[in-house]
């Protein structure tokens, strides 16, 4: 297990952890966008939920490699569906934002197939 991916997964989880919290908490700029976007706020439990469980996925797959691996793939998939919803929302300048969450997770994708 070298440096880097343990580095980079760790600030992937801390990304997607905080994510999750800014969803529980509902901190406005979390909120508003998602409502813009045609989100149903009874869906935020169940998207904080996908959040927390990813990152803490990420976490233990430092020790359980198979369940990194499940929980990134997770992850990716719940961020393009962020992306999409975005896209049919038509908020395209919103769309790197989903994005910034995913980098961290599919380079601890890379860096685990590399190890």
């Amino acid at each position: 297990m070298s440096t880097a991916y343990v580095v980079v997964t760790l600030i992937a989880a801390a990304m997607v952890g905080f994510s999750a919290v800014s969803v529980f908490l509902r901190a406005k700029w979390v909120v508003q966008p998602m409502a813009d976007y045609g989100v149903p706020m009874s869906w935020l439990p169940w998207l904080g939920t996908a959040k927390a469980a990813g990152a803490v996925g990420l976490v233990v797959g430092l020790f359980v490699p198979f369940i990194g691996v499940a929980a990134g793939i997770g992850l990716v998939l719940y961020f393009t569906g962020a992306v999409a919803t975005v896209i049919r929302a038509r908020w395209y300048a919103h769309i790197p934002f989903p994005l910034v969450y995913a980098a961290p997770v599919v380079a601890a994708l890379a860096l685990a197939a590399a190890s």
